[in-house]
């Protein structure tokens, strides 16, 4: 007893036993059986495979979006080979390349309407001044 509340103490804490199912009998197995309970497996991580796909068709400026899908498709394939830590760090490159691409779409599209809107102004107002040369003073 004496030696087993010395390793708690420098050790880690024991883990929680868990209660044996109603149906599970004890006599059966072999006195030396060991019974091994693994957690539960962490979802892959997402590859973002769909949204670089839609960003290489739709918005591919830079080539931002091609990059993005070479990065979800190596992101895919880790996760094929159950390198959990290699998929999620080509799904974080493919994650920000895609917020890139998709912020520089935001904005080409806000420059492209404003300079749309400025243009269709001054054109009005030179159909004006001119339409005021011609007709002349009044």
């Amino acid at each position: 007893p004496a030696a087993m509340e010395r390793g708690r103490a420098f050790g880690a804490p024991l883990p929680p036993y868990e209660p044996l199912s109603d149906g599970l009998n004890m006599e059966g197995l072999p006195r030396s059986a060991v019974v091994v309970v693994e957690p539960p497996s962490m979802p892959p991580p997402r590859d973002h495979l769909v949204w670089s796909l839609c960003t290489m068709l739709y918005g591919n400026i830079c080539c931002l979006g091609f990059m993005a899908l070479v990065f979800s498709v190596k992101s895919r394939d880790r996760q094929v080979l159950k390198d959990y830590s290699g998929a999620l760090s080509y799904a974080s490159t493919s994650k920000c390349l895609n917020i890139t691409a998709l912020l520089l779409n935001i904005f080409l599209i806000i420059l492209i309407g404003v300079l749309i809107t400025s243009g269709t102004i001054v054109v009005a107002n030179l159909i004006q001044q001119v339409q005021l040369l011609f007709d002349g003073p009044s």
